[in-house]
């Protein structure tokens, strides 16, 4: 069984190297400032910030103040698990599609009638429905901003029952909006990159994910606002 300096020592690296790579730092930067850094790039360096700075210290005196017969300080087996688990973390981060996905992604034409997408939003449980016109994403159907279409239509005292069956999904979806409320993504999105474009812009509502992030291709995977919770639970248990 190693000993605890052996495990945290190749934990320690195990970070070091992930961070400097992922975020292209340079190796003359201190492990300490390089997670000052990071902490404007990630939110588990944020979470952990503290800690890793005491680690950075642990590991100083594990490093210097050793030999080959000594080891001036072995860390005990909590600190172990813990720097352990935050390099797991960070080498070797989850993705969305492992996780909190919502698979099986229903898509409607852009010529839908607006009839269609709110019954099909009522049959599936699915408030968002990527909306494809000559196999290219132009925006999404959502059901609330939908229904804030409806609502305007009440007011302008239009006919409803007209309104849903002559308007297209086109017609009412707003391209203007897709850069503020949805974004698109690769499959190699991790929820830790989720959380932060969710928390980065406030407004954002969904993300969509597709095999390279192309807007030609078909959406494999939706996260939503309401996936937030799950994904700090997953993290803090992974």
């Amino acid at each position: 069984m190693k000993p605890n300096s052996k495990r945290f020592i190749e934990a320690f690296n195990q970070i070091d190297y992930s961070l400097r790579t992922h975020y292209n730092i340079k190796r003359s930067l201190s492990f300490s400032d390089m997670v000052r850094k990071s902490t404007s790039f990630s939110s588990i360096i944020r979470k952990f910030e503290e800690d890793l700075i005491d680690y950075s210290r642990l590991r100083n005196a594990i490093i210097h103040n050793s030999n080959d017969e000594i080891t001036i300080a072995e860390p005990h087996d909590e600190v172990t698990d813990k720097i352990e688990r935050i390099a797991k973390i960070i080498s070797t981060p989850p993705t969305v599609l492992d996780t909190v996905c919502k698979k099986g992604v229903l898509a409607v034409d852009y010529n839908v009638k607006v009839i269609e997408v709110i019954k099909l939003i009522a049959k599936s449980g699915f408030s968002n429905i990527p909306v494809y016109k000559n196999s290219c994403l132009i925006g999404v159907a959502n059901g609330q901003k939908i229904l804030n279409e409806l609502g305007i239509a009440l007011e302008q005292k239009n006919d409803l029952t007209n309104f849903i069956t002559s308007k297209t999904i086109e017609e009412i979806i707003k391209p203007t909006e897709f850069q503020s409320y949805y974004a698109l993504a690769d499959a190699k999105l991790t929820i830790e990159e989720a959380l932060n474009m969710f928390y980065s812009n406030r407004k954002l509502l969904v993300i969509l994910v597709s095999r390279t992030g192309d807007m030609q291709e078909p959406t494999i995977g939706i996260v939503t606002a309401s996936d937030i919770m799950d994904m700090n639970t997953i993290l803090d248990s992974y």
